[in-house]
């Protein structure tokens, strides 16, 4: 009987087996926006306007507070009343001025012709002064959609004396003026109030100060 090679290291006849290689590591399981290399998740670089949105997808867009829209109407319904009253105010003063100029050319009273100019040129005045602000009312408004502090500034500081004012022709219409006239200084103030207030609450002082890009 044959007990094998009496130099082979392995007995009983075994002959050693090549080793098996080791199998391939395991790969986790992918995840939206995210690429593995080297065994470590990358996440995937975000293109355009992602801003922590995962496979580039753009921020949605913010939308204008509710009492902010109502302020910028009321803006815009406020420049159109300024536009007319300083389109009268200048028509008036016209008026004025060539009526003061017929009545000295045929009277020539240099008193009369001094009072009627000036008072043609403090209606002109007038007038001009409401188109300017019919000009910032229009101006405050349209940059409600891209303004900043500054525009939030401007809106309250205007808000709060045009309701200041309107307060003050409100006692005075009050005391002696007719009901149109009251009502038309209660509108003015409750405009005024909510230009004023639209910019200060919580959402629009977050609109204006949100970031633009």
């Amino acid at each position: 009987m044959s007990y094998g090679d009496p130099n082979n290291p392995y007995p009983y006849g075994q002959t050693p087996q090549p080793s098996q290689p080791p199998p391939p590591p395991q790969q986790p399981p992918t995840a939206p926006g995210y690429t593995y290399g080297y065994g470590y998740p990358q996440q995937q670089p975000y293109s355009g306007y992602g801003y922590g949105y995962p496979g580039g997808a753009t921020m949605p867009a913010q939308s204008m507070p509710g009492l902010l829209m109502t302020a910028r109407v009321f803006l815009f319904i406020i420049s159109a009343t300024q536009i007319l009253a300083g389109v009268a105010w200048l028509y008036v003063g016209a008026f004025v001025s060539d009526v003061t100029d017929d009545a000295t050319s045929v009277v020539p009273m240099k008193s009369v012709g001094d009072a009627g100019h000036a008072l043609a040129g403090l209606l002109i005045f007038f007038g001009l002064v409401s188109l300017a602000f019919a000009a910032l009312s229009i101006t405050l408004g349209v940059k409600f959609g891209r303004g900043g502090q500054g525009i939030r500034v401007t809106t309250v500081v205007y808000g709060a004396l045009g309701t200041l004012v309107g307060f003050v022709f409100l006692i005075v219409a009050l005391d002696n003026g007719p009901a149109a006239a009251v009502l038309y200084t209660l509108l003015w103030v409750g405009f005024g109030a909510v230009i004023t207030a639209a910019p200060m609450v919580a959402s629009g002082t977050a609109w204006f100060a949100r970031p633009r890009y």
